[in-house]
């Protein structure tokens, strides 16, 4: 079972994103801060994913993904950023610094996030992901096509 890291000081989203992923079979862990985060990893507690919002006291999204990623031991561990940030320059910044993702919280129903964390972590384990998974504007897999038979007769008169 996959460990989700939730970093968000919204206790609100933070336990709606917690809910949600335990009842697709996730195991949770959340952190109310960058500060609270980078403890909690570095005290063993190494999640699979981090979902990462920006905007928070004491450490700040950013912060926090640049100590992920310029730590060895930590640098592989996916991070989706969820944020209220809408500006381009915060995603532009967000992915250059290593995050797989950026979600812009009052745009992305629960459900497209819940979607994208399987999608990221189906890449990240090596297995398929699931058809709901499936990036935007990619078709599930269908069942190949039947074989052509060979054309009918024509009746003889």
């Amino acid at each position: 079972m996959a460990k989700i890291l939730i970093v968000d000081d919204d206790i609100t989203l933070r336990d709606m994103y917690g809910e949600r992923l335990k009842a697709e079979g996730y195991e949770i862990d959340v952190a109310a801060n960058g500060e609270e985060a980078i403890r909690k990893v570095q005290g063993g507690s190494k999640p699979d994913l981090i979902l990462l919002d920006i905007m928070m006291p004491k450490v700040n999204g950013f912060a926090t993904l640049d100590m992920l990623k310029s730590t060895p031991e930590y640098k592989n561990i996916p991070v989706i950023l969820l944020t209220a940030l809408i500006q381009d320059e915060n995603k532009v910044r967000g992915l250059d610094s290593g995050a797989v993702d950026y979600i812009i919280k009052s745009e992305t129903m629960p459900g497209d996030v819940i979607k994208k964390v399987k999608d990221v972590l189906g890449k990240s384990q090596g297995a398929t992901p699931t058809p709901e998974a499936k990036p935007e504007g990619q078709a599930p897999a269908q069942n190949p096509p039947e074989q052509p038979q060979p054309p009918a007769e024509a009746p003889k008169e």
